[in-house]
């Protein structure tokens, strides 16, 4: 009852296909190839592009792959030539053990659109392994009393090789006793028996030595010896006997290694040495012997190493028992190995898009299989991701998967996303395994520049250095890399005639503005204009930013004195009754500042007069006044020097000079010429008195009459300087300027001074508005007006 058909349960896989990509249907035929084993690497199998009736060119450019069953790479797949290769040499024994036929699956994968084939290679058998035995003496204990055509037992040699090259035939060394008989086990494998053909006399000959001899059926056949050692016994005359047949036990595959299994008992009705038992495996494989033992005393059978459901389900075990004398019988322990949920569900990356474009939708990011080497419900697997990233996990065929994005991303809002696959069988307990994907979010540029301000106001001080940087405007891309670098430029102005590139210029990597001239106040005091800035993102995208440059105003405008003229020939004296009451308007000093604010505030200062604390000059208007009554002691000629200062930092200032004749009345005709008021101003006192002295020594008489005839004179010269003022019977207009507190002119005045010579009176009319307001811009008119003031009068303002 010996079951040799356990070998073929022998390195067995459970082959599970998982399909890369539900996207597209497996082809409906399968394509078989054959392959001799142990075949070179390297060699022909097929050419698959002519199989599966597709172009080199397309197998390439769907990078076609080969996907085998077990994830072993034992064929390649050549692209540029479309055959198919072997990848390694092929063990039929180690690949598929005893099972026949030896059969490869494997898949031809496509891309775009997915697509797979089936295929089948099957490995044909060579005469690669001799039989062996796995006892190199089989010791046969045969009493002398057995008789003719007794059988007795035989270790069978073991041969990887199946089919005609598989173990054949037995053979044995020629002698006179026994005969080998080939039995067949039934599982298709076949063990020898040895026959005796003439009786044993343990007085002639008490032991035996033949050599057995295993042949397969190869080409040339190949064989293994072992020797059988016959000890001739005694008579025995009972066999052991076991109290059943078959033994069945279940274990299961995590038992620790040395646990007891079963005892299996015979009995012998015989007594003393020929009543004694001695057990042991018989006709047992090699992962038998290496897995199991049996006590040969007791019977006890025991684990000797670990157990894997997923490699050998179960065992069958023929034991025998073999008493003092020889005799011997044999019974079968099954021992079925249950399966516990001790594999965690494995997951095979076949495809990975790392990096996707932020603007496709369904985008295909992970191709992947799952498997769990389990069986029943420990093998069931249940396969998730979670639910914060916008992917969602899509079933396709069998155990394949696909992550798929369920709508288009936006980079800007994330731009990494790690995603787990989490895969937990259904066993007890559940064990879990997860795979964790990054996929990146490559940029589209779908962002314009977005300028921090939608305008700018910055702020520069005139007569500034040329190149001055004056500010920045700055604008931000949420794209990346190229998309997202800004360059700036300065947009056409709307008014044509402004000479934009001339007065500034923008850098374009930085947007730092300069001003590339010194700025004028006084000329631009706004300059508004448009910054764009454009990414490099194709199609590029910009926008666009308004700067409102204010020029800010520097004190680099003196005031400038309309009235009196400084640049005239001869200084205009302004005239004074000696009736005048204090506070009397003696003239009034009009300047401009070209400046503004607080720059163009002047002020006006009296520095310098000839008889201090007799004028005075009101600050914020410059009016003239008298501070006091005059008297007959006041000199007849003053000259003041009046400051004008603007309010600026530092202030800058000017002075002007104001010649003032104090009259008895405007119709005396002794006014004295300015030349000999200068002469006089500038003669040596010292001399003066000599020439008195002198004088009044030679003649009080003579002196006298010329002291007369000088004062005639110089009476007679004031009047006919009054006429060439033509002031007699006439009207003068001139124009005064009055600057108030924001530097712009705010009155004009027309002097009428009238000179009635038959009466004998003397009337003035003095500062008699005519126009209300004078703006900074008539500024070279009012020169003008103010030249033709001074000529009018005949006198020259030094």
């Amino acid at each position: 009852m010996t079951i040799r058909g356990v070998l073929a349960l022998r390195k067995r896989q459970v082959l599970i296909l998982f399909v890369l990509l539900g996207l597209s249907e497996a082809g409906p035929n399968s394509v078989h190839y054959s392959v001799a084993e142990e075949t070179e690497i390297g060699s022909f199998v097929a050419n698959l592009a002519r199989d599966l009736g597709l172009g080199v060119e397309e197998l390439s450019s769907r990078e076609a792959r080969v996907v085998s069953d077990d994830n072993e790479k034992h064929l390649h797949l050549n692209l540029l030539t479309g055959d198919l290769l072997l990848n390694k040499r092929l063990d039929r024994e180690e690949l598929c053990g005893s099972t026949e036929p030896c059969v490869l699956h494997f898949q031809v994968v496509l891309q775009n659109p997915l697509q797979f084939f089936w295929a089948e290679l099957h490995i044909k058998d060579i005469n690669d392994h001799s039989p062996t035995f796995l006892d190199k003496e089989i010791l046969l204990k045969i009493s002398e009393s057995a008789t003719t055509g007794t059988t007795f037992l035989m270790e069978s040699a073991q041969d990887l090789d199946i089919g005609s090259n598989s173990l054949q035939n037995y053979t044995i060394s020629p002698n006179s006793h026994f005969y080998i008989k080939i039995q067949d086990s039934g599982y298709g494998k076949i063990y020898p028996e040895l026959v005796l053909d003439r009786e044993l006399d343990h007085e002639e000959e008490p032991e035996l030595r033949l050599i057995l001899i295993a042949l397969d059926g190869g080409s040339p056949p190949r064989s293994g010896t072992t020797l059988v050692l016959i000890k001739v016994l005694d008579i025995n005359d009972n066999a052991p006997e076991f109290p059943q047949k078959l033994y069945e036990v279940q274990i299961l595959e995590d038992t620790p290694i040395g646990s007891w299994i079963i005892t299996i008992t015979a009995k012998d009705l015989d007594a003393g040495y020929y009543g004694k038992i001695s057990y042991m495996f018989f006709h047992a494989s090699e992962d038998i012997r290496k897995t199991f033992e049996i006590n040969p005393t007791s019977g006890e059978v025991h684990l000797r190493s670990s157990l894997d459901f997923e490699v050998i389900q179960s065992y069958i075990i023929n034991i025998q028992a073999t008493d003092g004398g020889g005799l011997s019988e044999k019974c079968t322990l099954l021992i079925t190995v249950i399966d516990i949920n001790d594999n965690a569900p494995e997951v095979t990356m076949s495809s990975v898009t790392k990096i996707i474009p932020e603007n496709a939708s369904e985008t295909l990011v992970a191709l992947f299989s799952v498997r769990d080497q389990d069986t029943g419900e420990n093998g069931r697997t249940v396969c998730s991701i979670q639910d914060d990233v916008p992917f969602f996990l899509k079933p396709t065929f069998k155990n394949f998967f696909t992550v798929v994005s369920e709508k288009a991303l936006d980079r800007e809002v994330r731009a990494e996303y790690n995603i787990t696959i989490t895969v937990i069988d259904m066993g007890t307990p559940r064990l879990k395994t997860e795979c964790n994907l990054t996929v990146m979010v490559s940029d589209v540029n779908d962002n314009a520049p977005a300028f921090t301000q939608t305008s700018y106001t910055l702020f520069v001080r005139e007569n500034n250095s040329p190149a001055l940087h004056i500010g920045s405007v700055s604008a931000t891309d949420r794209d990346a890399g190229a998309n997202a670098q800004v360059t700036y430029s300065l947009l056409p102005p709307q008014d044509p005639q402004l000479p934009l590139a001339s007065l500034v210029s923008i850098n374009a990597d930085n947007g730092q503005l300069f001003a590339l001239r010194a700025l004028d106040y006084e000329a631009l005091r706004v300059l508004e204009f448009g910054v764009g800035a454009v990414d490099r993102g194709s199609p590029a995208l910009s926008s666009q930013a308004l700067v409102r440059v204010l020029v800010l105003d520097a004190n680099d405008n003196s005031p400038f004195v309309l009235y009196p003229l400084q640049n005239g020939s001869a200084p205009c004296t302004e005239l004074v009754p000696r009736a005048a009451e204090p506070g009397y308007l003696v003239s009034k000093v009009v300047a401009v500042d070209g400046d503004s604010g607080q720059n163009a505030w002047l002020s006006y200062q009296l520095l310098k007069a000839t008889e201090p604390g007799l004028f005075s000059v009101w600050a914020h208007n410059g009016e003239v006044r008298t501070a006091r009554l005059l008297s007959e002691r006041d000199a007849a000629k003053h000259r003041l020097l009046v400051l004008v200062k603007d309010n600026g930092e530092p202030p800058l200032s000017a002075s002007v000079t104001l010649h003032v004749l104090l009259v008895d009345g405007f119709s005396q005709p002794y006014l004295p010429l300015p030349e000999a008021a200068a002469d006089a101003a500038q003669a040596d006192p010292l001399t003066v008195y000599l020439v008195i002295a002198l004088a009044s020594v030679s003649s009080l008489f003579l002196f006298s009459v010329l002291a007369f005839v000088a004062v005639r004179l110089c009476r007679r010269g004031r009047a006919a300087w009054v006429g060439g003022c033509s002031v007699a019977e006439g009207h003068f207009t001139g124009h005064l300027v009055d600057v108030g507190g924001t530097g712009t002119l705010s009155q004009i005045y027309q002097s009428e001074v009238r000179l009635m010579g038959g009466t004998g009176t003397d009337e003035f009319k003095f500062l008699k508005p005519i126009i209300p307001n004078l703006s900074v811009h008539d500024t070279d008119r009012n020169i003008e007006e103010s030249e033709n003031f001074r000529n009018s009068f005949g006198f020259n303002i030094q």
